[in-house]
């Protein structure tokens, strides 16, 4: 199992990466992903990070709209580019890929914004997520 995890820590990394390239760029995800202009340092995408990437940009602005009603008193459009795409990859995964528990999409995308996020990432990640998964999944 820890090499499950491992493979899909690395894929959950290279789709925060490819989707926060796609908010600098203004080039799709989709084609960046198709031209390869993505880093190699993690090696070539697999099937999980390409499902993460192409469901949370095909479900953008549905995401969106729900990590802001989340989020009280924070806009989408003001939060950091790295914590809203960990928002919107956990999300995607919480409301789509329920062969994860909740508790693992949850953990991993706090891990993400306790190294790529700020001083506060992590926490603020937290509670959005904790609150998105209380309110669309019943499981844990």
């Amino acid at each position: 199992m820890p090499v499950r995890s491992s493979e899909r820590h690395r894929a959950r990394l290279q789709a925060l990466e490819i989707l926060y390239q796609r908010d600098i760029t203004g080039v799709s995800a989709r084609r960046i992903m198709e031209e390869g202009t993505y880093s190699l340092e993690n090696g070539e995408p697999d099937e999980f990070c390409r499902s993460l990437v192409e469901g949370v940009e095909s479900d953008i602005e549905q995401l969106d709209e729900l990590i802001g009603t989340t989020s009280q008193h924070w806009s989408v459009s003001r939060m950091p580019l790295v914590d809203r795409n960990i928002l919107r990859v956990a999300t995607y995964e919480l409301l789509n890929m329920l062969d994860t528990p909740a508790s693992v999409a949850i953990n991993e995308a706090v891990e993400l914004a306790k190294v790529y996020g700020g001083e506060d990432s992590s926490k603020f990640v937290n509670g959005v997520l904790g609150k998105i998964a209380e309110e669309h999944r019943n499981e844990e």
